[in-house]
C-alpha cells in the first residue's frame, strides 16, 4: 500500500533538468545530473539523446538509479543530451506518457522538450489546440508548448520555441533539443532556476541547481537571466531576449525548502540563506528552552541557525530512516502513526524532561506536524515547541508546485493559536514574511511569495482557482 509519510505534509519539489552539450559522454554525464537533482522529483526520470540525427530515449518511473541500467546508458549514444526528474504536477499520474523528455517527430525532424514549471492557461490552451485538431499523447502541459511550436511556420528551431511560448502564461525553466543544438529558456518572470556550466574545452552544460554542476566536475558560468533564450549549437553560444519584460518573481521556497543545500542560486548559498532565516526565526520569536532540534532533513540549518543566536544546544533528537521506500506491508495491528514513525524517530535519551523547539521548514496540512509534536512528548520532552522556517502557507501555487487546494490548507482558515492546539504544541511561531526577505537577500531582488501572501504575479487568483478545479479534468 502507499506509504503515508512526513513528506506527504510538506510541498512537493518542482522538477529538475539537466543537459550536456558536445560531450563523449553526454548521456552519462546527464545521468549523474539527475542523480544530483533526484530530490526535486523521485516519480520518474527520462534521458534522451541524439545521434546523426537520430533521437535515443529511456524513460521509466521510479528514482535515477532505478530507472537506467548499463545497457540503457550504452543505447544513449551521441555528443548532446537531455534529462529530467519529475514530481507530477499539471500532468497528474507518471504512466509512461507522461514521463519526459517528451520526443515528437516533426516535418523538420525529431526534437525533445524537458520542462520544469506549469502553464497556467495549459487547458485553455489544450482546448484551443485540440479544436484545430492537435492530438495529444500525455496529459502534461509541455506538450502545449511541443504542439504550438510544430505549428509555428518559422523555420529555425529556436524561433518556433519562440513563437510557442511567446502564446502561453506560466512558468518554466525549459530545455528543448533538437539533432543540432539544445536550447535553454526561463520564464520572462524568472520563477525556475537554470544555470549554465561548462566542462572540458568545448562542452556545456545546463541544470537546475548547481550542486549537479558540483558532482560531474563541470565549472558554474552564470544564471540563465529571466525571460533569456539560450541556444548551444556547434557554432558556441547564442543568447537573445525574445519576450516583453517582466519583474522578477522567483520562487522564494527554493530558499527555504526545494534546492539542495549545497546549490548556489543568484549568488545565495541555500545553505547559509537557510541559516540565515532560523536566526532572524530566532529573533522573532525567542522560545525559554533546554535544545533545538531538527524535523529532518529540511529543517536542519534552520534549525541550526536558531540554536546559534538563542545559544541553545543544537541536537540531532528525531532521527530520520532514509531507506524506506514508497510502499510498505502494514501490520494487522494498527501501531498509531505508522506512516511517520516508519520514516522518523525520537531518541528518548534526549527529550527527557527537555523543552524542546523542533524547527520545521512548513505546515501544510499539519497532520505531520501533530504527529511529531505527539511523538516528540511522548518521547518525554516536557515542552514541546514549534518554530516554522516559512511563513504561514495561506495559498496553492499554480506555477510548478504541487500545493493541495486551499481549504487543505491549515493556515488558510485557522489562526496562530487555532493551529498550535491543532498540532497540540505548546507554543507556534513561524517567520514573518518580512524577516524571510531579509535572510535571502531582500524584497528588491524579486521573488514570488503567492503561497504565503496571494499576490500572484500571473493571471488573478480568482482565474487561478478557477484553473486548479478544471486542471485537465477527467484526463487522468
Amino acid at each position: 500500500m502507499p506509504l503515508i509519510s512526513v513528506d506527504d505534509d510538506h510541498l512537493k519539489e518542482e522538477c529538475g533538468v539537466f543537459g550536456v552539450f558536445n560531450h563523449p559522454e553526454a548521456a552519462n554525464l546527464v545521468y549523474l545530473g539527475l542523480y544530483a537533482l533526484q530530490h526535486r522529483g523521485q516519480e520518474s526520470a527520462g534521458i534522451v539523446s541524439v545521434e546523426e540525427r537520430i533521437l535515443h530515449t529511456s524513460r521509466g518511473r521510479g528514482l535515477v538509479a532505478d530507472v537506467f541500467k548499463e545497457s540503457d546508458l550504452a543505447r544513449l549514444k551521441g555528443r548532446q543530451a537531455i534529462g529530467h526528474v519529475r514530481y507530477s504536477t499539471s500532468g497528474g499520474s507518471c504512466s509512461a506518457r507522461n514521463q519526459q523528455p517528451l520526443v515528437v517527430d516533426t516535418y523538420q525532424g525529431g526534437i525533445a522538450v524537458a520542462h520544469n514549471g506549469n502553464l497556467v492557461d495549459g487547458v485553455e490552451q489544450r482546448k484551443a489546440l485540440e479544436k484545430r485538431g492537435s492530438i495529444f499523447q500525455s496529459t502534461m502541459d509541455t506538450e502545449v508548448i511541443v504542439h504550438l511550436a510544430a505549428l509555428s511556420r518559422r523555420e529555425e528551431f529556436s524561433d518556433r520555441l519562440v513563437d510557442a511560448l511567446s502564446q502561453v502564461q506560466g512558468a518554466y525553466a525549459l530545455l528543448a533539443m533538437d539533432a543540432q543544438c539544445i536550447i535553454g529558456v526561463r520564464d520572462p518572470y524568472g520563477m525556475r532556476p537554470l544555470v549554465l556550466g561548462r566542462i572540458g574545452e568545448d562542452g556545456w552544460v545546463l541544470s537546475s541547481e548547481t550542486c549537479a554542476l558540483d558532482l560531474i566536475e563541470a565549472e558554474f558560468v552564470r544564471n540563465i537571466d529571466p525571460g533569456e533564450m539560450l541556444v548551444i549549437s556547434s557554432e558556441g553560444l547564442r543568447t537573445f531576449s525574445p519576450f516583453p519584460p517582466k519583474k522578477r518573481h522567483f520562487c522564494i521556497f527554493e530558499y527555504i525548502y526545494f534546492a539542495r543545500p549545497d546549490s548556489t542560486m543568484d549568488g545565495v548559498n541555500i545553505y547559509e540563506s537557510r541559516k540565515r532565516i532560523g536566526a532572524c526565526l530566532a529573533k522573532e520569536n525567542p522560545v525559554d528552552a533546554d535544545l533545538v532540534v531538527p524535523v529532518p532533513d529540511s529543517g536542519v540549518p534552520s534549525a541550526l541557525g536558531y540554536a546559534q543566536e538563542m545559544g541553545l544546544p543544537f541536537e540531532l533528537g528525531i532521527i530520520r530512516n532514509h531507506y524506506v521506500g514508497r510502499t510498505f506491508i502494514e501490520p494487522q495491528q494498527q501501531i498509531r502513526h505508522f506512516g511517520v514513525k516508519i520514516k522518523l524517530n525520537a531518541n528518548r535519551e534526549l527529550f527527557r524532561g527537555k523543552r524542546v523547539v523542533l524547527v520545521d521548514d512548513s505546515i501544510v496540512r499539519g497532520t505531520t506536524s501533530k504527529k511529531i509534536v505527539n511523538m516528540v512528548r511522548a518521547a518525554g520532552a516536557r515542552e514541546v515547541h514549534m518554530c516554522v522556517s516559512s511563513p504561514p502557507t495561506t495559498h496553492p501555487c499554480y506555477y510548478g508546485i504541487d500545493t493541495p487546494i486551499r481549504s487543505e490548507l491549515l493556515a488558510a482558515s485557522q489562526s496562530l493559536e487555532e493551529m498550535r492546539r491543532f498540532i497540540a504544541a505548546d507554543s507556534l511561531a513561524f517567520i514573518s514574511l518580512e524577516g524571510l526577505y531579509r535572510a535571502v537577500g531582500g524584497q528588491g531582488r524579486g521573488y514570488c511569495d503567492a503561497c504565503f501572501s496571494g499576490n500572484y504575479p500571473i493571471q488573478s487568483p480568482e482565474s487561478l482557482q478557477n484553473l486548479q478545479l478544471t486542471l485537465l479534468d477527467g484526463l487522468e
